[in-house]
């Protein structure tokens, strides 16, 4: 798909800091150098976060701000690609795809936005390294970055509290998967490989975490904010 890790994408650490306020550091600690859009990084993110004491201090809100920053995420992914011209240079069918794309995730953002009033967080610093300037660079992120969503999104809507939200969230991740589809149906990826999406229970994914050995011991610390040379 694309070799654009967490780490590269997210400048000044906001997405693995939200990653860490609901998985825990240990998991963002070894997300970070995952690939966006790679099995483990989906897996990871689809997966709900284990019951106990980090799920008892989780609240709406805090998950919002998790699923905020992703939307920024994407919608300055699509943003980017326009004002780079990107987009304009398209055949008229695909332009519409990623204009329509580009268009619902602003408006995403926005809704977001509205809910969280003054708790919203701000849009955070981005590094797509050139992705959002080449059609073909372009085309495999954003099956990436739809990809990424719509597995955040399965893991963190039955956290939520609030039925309201519960019903929002689930509008927005059906959004999120046609949109998902519809970007690998342009690039020439099987839109839908099985009959049922099977996320990992947590304890397969740590099970994976663990066999890496990448994760230390010891206390993790807390990476100064960085400004990006480039930034999205």
């Amino acid at each position: 798909m694309n070799h654009l890790t967490l780490e590269e994408l997210d400048r000044d650490g906001a997405l693995q800091e939200g990653i860490a306020g609901i998985y825990g550091d240990s998991r963002a600690d070894f997300l970070r150098k995952s690939v966006v859009g790679g099995a483990l990084l989906l897996a990871a993110l689809a997966t709900p976060p284990a019951l106990g004491a980090r799920r008892s201090k989780l609240n709406d809100v805090r998950i919002l701000q998790y699923a905020l920053n992703f939307e920024y995420l994407q919608a300055t992914f699509y943003t980017e690609a326009e004002r780079a011209g990107t987009i304009g240079r398209m055949a008229q069918p695909k332009a519409v795809w990623a204009k329509t794309l580009g268009a619902h995730e602003r408006a995403h953002v926005k809704i977001i936005k509205q809910v969280l009033g003054d708790a919203a967080t701000k849009k955070p610093f981005f590094n797509f390294r050139g992705n959002t300037e080449s059609e073909s660079k372009f085309t495999r992120t954003a099956v990436a970055m739809e990809d990424l969503t719509t597995a955040l999104l399965t893991g963190v809507t039955p956290t939520l509290h609030s039925r309201g939200l519960v019903a929002a969230a689930f509008s927005l991740l059906t959004v999120e998967a046609r949109h998902a589809a519809w970007a690998r149906h342009i690039a020439g990826v099987i839109p839908v490989a099985e009959p049922f999406d099977r996320a990992k229970p947590v304890s397969e994914v740590d099970r994976i975490v663990a066999s890496t050995r990448f994760i230390r011991t010891l206390a993790p610390t807390t990476t100064a904010r960085r400004k990006p040379k480039f930034v999205g």
